[in-house]
C-alpha cells in the first residue's frame, strides 16, 4: 500500500502507438457531468480525453467516489510496439480536501499541544488526522486497483484480437 495519493506503472504492448491510442479512444468518452445526455453507455470503460501522446481518463462509475484516481497516461512508439507510462493520482479537488483537513487537524494537534496545554484534545486530533489519511490511502489503493484491473484487461484483450 503507497503512503501517498500517488501510483506508477510502465507497460510494454505488442501494439503500436497508434493501435494503443485507438483501442483506448474507442472506450473513453469525453463527459460534461452537468449534462446527463452525455453519460457513458454500453461500451464506454472511461471518461476523459485520448490525445495523440498520451491521455488522461478515470473509470467509469455509477455513483460518486471521491478516491477514483485519475489515470495520466502516456505512449511512446518502439520498433516492436509501444511503453505505456501511466501515473494514477487522485483528483486535484480530492487531494485539496485531503491536505485540508489534514493541516486543519495537525494545527488544532499543535494548538493544544502548545498554546493551550490539553494533551486529551491534542491526542484525540492528531489520531483523527492519522485515521482520516489512512482511510482516504486505503481507498484510493482500492481504487487504483480496480482501475488497474480495467486498463490491463483493455491492453490485454486488444493484444489478443
Amino acid at each position: 500500500m503507497n503512503l501517498l495519493p500517488y501510483d506508477s506503472e510502465t507497460l510494454v504492448s505488442a501494439l503500436s502507438k497508434e493501435e494503443v491510442l485507438g483501442h483506448l479512444n474507442r472506450v473513453t468518452k469525453e463527459v460534461n457531468y452537468l449534462d446527463q445526455r452525455t453519460r457513458a453507455k454500453g461500451d464506454i470503460l472511461f471518461n476523459g480525453i485520448v490525445g495523440q501522446k498520451g491521455f488522461r481518463i478515470s473509470k467509469v462509475v455509477d455513483r460518486a467516489d471521491t478516491f477514483l484516481p485519475l489515470i495520466l497516461g502516456k505512449v511512446e512508439a518502439t520498433p516492436r510496439g509501444s511503453i505505456i507510462f501511466i501515473d494514477y493520482r487522485l483528483f486535484p479537488g480530492a487531494l485539496f480536501f485531503l491536505g485540508f483537513w489534514s493541516i486543519i487537524l495537525l494545527a488544532f494537534t499543535a494548538f493544544y499541544s502548545f498554546i493551550i496545554p490539553n494533551y486529551t484534545y491534542a491526542t484525540l486530533c492528531f489520531i483523527l488526522s492519522l485515521v482520516n489519511y489512512i482511510i482516504a490511502m486505503y481507498f484510493f489503493n482500492r481504487q487504483v486497483k480496480a482501475s488497474r484491473k480495467v486498463f490491463h484487461r483493455l491492453i490485454n484483450f486488444q493484444m489478443k484480437d
